[in-house]
Parts: structure tokens; C-alpha cells; sequence
């Protein structure tokens, strides 16, 4: 069922990544809380990425009915990564770091209510209860290790 842990705790990382998101989008300027909820959104997209591919992903591509859904997701994380990548070689608040950040948004936004709606039932009803329980523990392990390693790296780093 898509209220088991390992989906509860992935659709409560894209509820904390969906304000972030709007706290960033829908100010303007260069202030530091803005810049904060930035880097805050920036470390937390790369950790969900990293521990949600290395959990459920991951599970997903070794089933032939869920690959070509976990293959998609993981093409749209390396999109967002790419995303990441390029504002941060843009000037922060500026007109196009706005329209960066916008079409970013736009993107991850589809790609989570995607997710939601479609991937997250669809794996629900393949795995089995201890398989999704695996998986809840190996992403709540996984988030705090990927949280620091995106601290010491920037976007883009190893992700091809």
C-alpha cells in the first residue's frame, strides 16, 4: 500500500522540499534568508535524490514491471542535479538565476507529483511489506550519511 514508511517518509521530504521551494520562489533579492532556503533546498534535494535511488530505486529497476518508471525518476533527478549545477555558477537573485530557479521548479514539482501519483502506487502494489520496510530503513539510514556528503560537495560533482 503507498502509505507504507518507505512512502510516507519519501512524500515527507518532497512536503518540506515543496516549501523550501515556494519560501525561495516566490521572494526576490539576494537577502540571506532567501540564500538559506536555498542552500537548505539544495542540500535536501541532493540527499532525497541520492537515498531514495540507493532504497527504492534501486528495488525498482531489479523488477521488470517497475524499471522503466525508476529509470525515469532517476533521469529526472540528474535533471534537477543539472539544475543545481547551474545556479550555482549564476549570479544568486539575479534575473536569470529567477528563471533558472522558476523552470527548476516547475520540473521537480512534475517529477514529485509524478512520483505521488503514479510510481509510488504502482511500486506499492509489487512490493511486499518487508521489502518496503527494507527500504524504509536502508533511506532513513541513507538521508542523514547523503545529507553530510552534499554538504562537502557541490552539484554536480559525480553524477553523469
Amino acid at each position: 500500500m503507498a502509505d507504507a514508511r518507505i512512502f510516507e517518509d519519501l512524500k515527507a521530504d518532497h512536503d518540506r522540499q515543496r516549501a523550501l521551494l515556494k519560501r525561495v520562489g516566490e521572494n526576490a533579492g539576494t537577502d540571506a534568508p532567501r540564500r538559506e532556503a536555498f542552500e537548505t533546498l539544495r542540500l535536501e534535494l541532493q540527499a532525497h535524490a541520492a537515498a531514495e535511488e540507493e532504497s527504492l530505486y534501486a528495488t525498482m529497476l531489479a523488477d521488470p514491471e517497475l524499471r522503466e518508471d525508476a529509470r525515469h525518476s532517476v533521469s529526472e533527478h540528474k535533471e534537477v542535479d543539472d539544475f543545481l549545477g547551474e545556479l550555482i555558477a549564476l549570479e544568486f537573485g539575479s534575473w536569470e538565476w529567477d528563471q533558472k530557479f522558476a523552470e527548476m521548479r516547475h520540473r521537480y514539482e512534475h517529477h514529485i507529483d509524478e512520483e505521488e501519483e503514479d510510481m509510488f502506487p504502482a511500486a506499492a502494489e509489487r512490493l511486499p511489506a518487508e521489502v518496503e520496510e527494507r527500504l524504509a530503513r536502508v533511506f532513513e539510514e541513507r538521508k542523514p550519511e547523503e545529507l553530510a556528503r552534499a554538504e562537502e560537495q557541490a552539484p554536480g560533482d559525480e553524477r553523469e
